[in-house]
């Protein structure tokens, strides 16, 4: 960050000490992120502020009132711009200075003179509220009087576009550290989104012709961070460039201060939506018919949908791939995949298609990565987008980089327009490494990546060589790592098998298992009445059942207590034994029995159906993870095993499964078999076990020298004390 901004940021957060009293430091943004957004369109304004007061005057005098009034100013404001941004109010901050009595009346006049679009930013703010608190505390002049200080000169002249993104990012990080909440929710390190942009736009040579127009899409805009670096960083290498920035944010706050920044800009406002992206009843999609040629985006990281679950399941039953949710649902408490799966539904037509097709980045932590099991859930939906030859690339960035989070994150690259030397294939990037370590912490912030880091990420992604190295230096050695791989899509599914093993049970009517019978409820209900309403009925029912109970344990001891090693031998005695007694013998009575009267034997016969096949001991049940054959063609259909029409790739699937069983289980356990009806695809990008090293442990020799190093130590300390 630069020394000027740093500056500018303690300044506006040594005012905000101003509010301690009426506010609490958790609510002091309340007042000082509106009051930066005022101070920075006031510095805008002030050089045509006389100027437009009189052609405000002039109108009036023609006849111009309200609408009529307001776009005959839009058009006068500023001829070079197309969004108008002025104020009509004859207030300044030095003139709302001059009249402390009436600061409060004055300000909020000053504010219901900006055009429409700057007061939809304060009214987001609902700032008018904290004027009215402000002034009755008797702080509001003393707040204004600071910003009026001309050390705090935001115009664009002297403090960028860029710059104020920075001011604003750290002055919401710092805000949110006082009220213990979490800055990751609003926006990511500048630095990061420089490296998601070298990414995205490397290899687009398109994207640097004279007169191109692109579109770029945040779902979860914040403060606009990724939306201001892409547009800066294309600019810079194509000034001819048209871009049209968009986005949806449901924090107001954050939105606010999104909007005043592309309102600054001269670029349409209204692109950037509020509401909830993923629909919560209240708010939706604020794009839905739109598509996109860049997307970028940082979900929130492990925070349930739940209040999207509606909304997102009810698309998801009844649009099915039709909608932006077909292939699953990610678990409830962690909705980042959602966003995706979002994003992924505004991609352009590809190119083999006839469109320009679309590139995504993405910041996730770990979860997506192989959270969900094989099924409708996180697999459908990584299965999905490889399985569509989508992933590109994923970079597994440094730990302690984010604000508000120590753990390591991870850049995907997602596009439907790969060049031909990357089709059906995956790169891993291992960027781990690539950090150095901050002077300064900023909240879970440690670590930053520098340009070097960025430049050589970026350059082992354009180059998209296996094994390729690099040279780092880490805790001050210089080492050479591995830190690209290459894999075949097919190298990240795998079909996951059930195993299943016969039960195979012993049965005797001996004391010790009959006993067992009080612990198995088909035996226990037959004393529960069902009758609430008359207590007579119900106690009498309850004494027909124990009377019932004591019956079949007399039939049970009149067993011999002889060991039966086959239950197809054991059942007709006992059906015999009830049958003689009067007694019925229904399913759930004689699975009670079952139950308390048998042991599982290895020796045993098999257990088998009516149908003659063998029971599986679920005791016994077990699951393989297959590699997907080479033999296989993708994508397979989800829900291929349901489908009668693909009998021969099920065919090829059993029998891929069968040649496994046969090679790695049945020669250890030779009565195994498949449930094939259970075999599910799934799909995971183990990331950090394909870059493992190992390490050695330390020599004991060093291990045992730090103990006695540390007994040393302590022996003197004691001695300290005890003297």
């Amino acid at each position: 960050m630069a020394e000027n901004i740093t500056k500018l940021t303690d300044f506006v957060f040594d005012i905000a000490n101003k509010l301690r009293g009426p506010y609490r430091p958790p609510q002091y943004r309340k007042v000082m992120l509106p009051m930066t957004v005022l101070r920075r369109l006031d510095c805008v304004l002030a050089p045509t502020k006389e100027q437009m007061l009189e052609e405000y005057e002039k109108l009036k005098a023609r006849g111009h009132k309200d609408n009529a009034l307001h776009r005959a100013l839009a058009t006068k404001a500023s001829k070079d711009r197309r969004h108008p941004l002025y104020n009509i109010s004859p207030y300044t901050f030095e003139k709302l200075l001059a009249d402390p009595e009436n600061i409060a009346s004055n300000l909020t006049s000053y504010i219901h003179g900006f055009s429409k679009t700057a007061r939809k930013i304060f009214e987001a703010f609902d700032f008018e509220t904290e004027i009215e608190k402000l002034d009755k505390a008797n702080r509001l002049y003393l707040i204004v009087k600071a910003f009026a200080d001309p050390r705090i000169n935001l115009h664009p002249d002297h403090v960028s576009n860029h710059d104020m993104g920075y001011m604003f990012e750290e002055l919401v990080r710092r805000f949110n550290e006082q009220a213990n909440e979490e800055a990751g929710d609003h926006f990511t390190p500048r630095e990061v989104i420089t490296l998601m942009a070298h990414l995205l736009y490397t290899g687009d040579e398109d994207l640097y012709t004279p007169g191109i127009a692109r579109t770029i899409y945040d779902p979860t805009a914040g403060t606009g961070g990724m939306l201001s670096v892409s547009e800066e960083y294309i600019k810079a290498q194509n000034p001819q460039a048209h871009l049209e920035l968009f986005g949806q944010e449901y924090n107001e706050e954050s939105w606010a201060i999104c909007r005043s920044d592309l309102l600054i800009k001269d670029e349409p406002v209204d692109n950037i939506a509020f509401g909830d992206t993923l629909g919560d009843g209240e708010t939706e999609d604020g794009h839905p018919d739109k598509t996109f040629h860049y997307m970028l985006a940082n979900p929130p990281f492990g925070v349930e949908w739940k209040p999207e679950e509606d909304t997102v399941r009810q698309e998801h039953d009844e649009l099915g791939f039709q909608g932006r949710f077909g292939p699953g649902l990610p678990r409830i408490n962690d909705g980042a995949t959602l966003f995706l799966l979002h994003m992924l539904s505004k991609m352009k037509p590809a190119p083999d298609h006839g469109g320009d097709g679309s590139k995504i980045a993405v910041v996730f932590n770990g979860s997506p990565l192989f959270n969900g099991e094989p099924g409708p859930s996180e697999s459908n939906i990584r299965r999905w987008i490889i399985e569509n030859d989508w992933l590109d690339t994923i970079i597994a960035l440094p730990d302690q980089l984010f604000y508000n989070t120590g753990i390591y994150t991870y850049i995907w690259l997602v596009t439907n327009r790969k060049p031909d030397h990357r089709k059906g294939k995956v790169q891993l990037i291992d960027g781990t490494r690539h950090y150095c370590k901050m002077q300064k912490s900023l909240g879970n912030k440690r670590n930053k990546l520098g340009d070097a880091h960025i430049d050589e990420l970026t350059r082992l992604y354009g180059d998209f060589r296996d094994s390729a190295t690099c040279r780092l230096n880490v805790n001050g050695e210089t080492t050479e790592r591995v830190c690209s791989k290459i894999f075949d899509n097919r190298d990240f599914g795998y079909l996951k098998v059930t195993v299943e093993r016969p039960l195979r049970l012993n049965f005797c009517a001996d004391a010790e298992r009959i006993e067992r019978l009080w612990q198995q409820t088909g035996f226990i209900n037959l004393a529960k009445s069902k009758k609430r309403k008359n207590r007579d009925e119900q106690e009498a029912e309850e004494r027909a059942g124990k009377a019932t109970q004591q019956h079949i344990l007399d039939i049970l001891n009149g067993l011999h207590d002889h060991l039966h090693t086959d239950r197809a031998e054991f059942e007709p005695i006992l059906k015999t034994a009830f049958k003689q007694a009067g007694e019925k013998l229904p399913a759930a009575l004689r699975k009670a029995i079952f139950n308390a009267l048998s042991e599982r034997d290895p020796e045993a016969a098999i257990c088998r159906d009516k149908e003659g096949e063998p029971e599986p001991d679920t005791e016994l049940r077990d699951t393989e993870i297959v590699p997907l054959p080479d033999d296989i063609p993708l994508p397979l259909p989800i829900g291929y095993e349901k489908d009668a029409s693909n009998r021969r790739l099920l065919s090829l699937v059993e029998g891929h499964c069968e040649d496994y069983l046969a090679r790695e289980v049945l020669p250890f356990v030779e009565d195994a078999w498949i449930d094939h009806e259970k075999t599910k695809v799934g799909y995971e990008i183990p990331i950090n076990r394909h870059f493992y090293v190992y390490e050695p442990p330390r020599p004991l020799e060093a291990i045992e020298g730090d103990i006695r190093g540390l007994e040393s130590e302590i022996l003197d300390l004691l001695g300290k004390v005890t003297a």
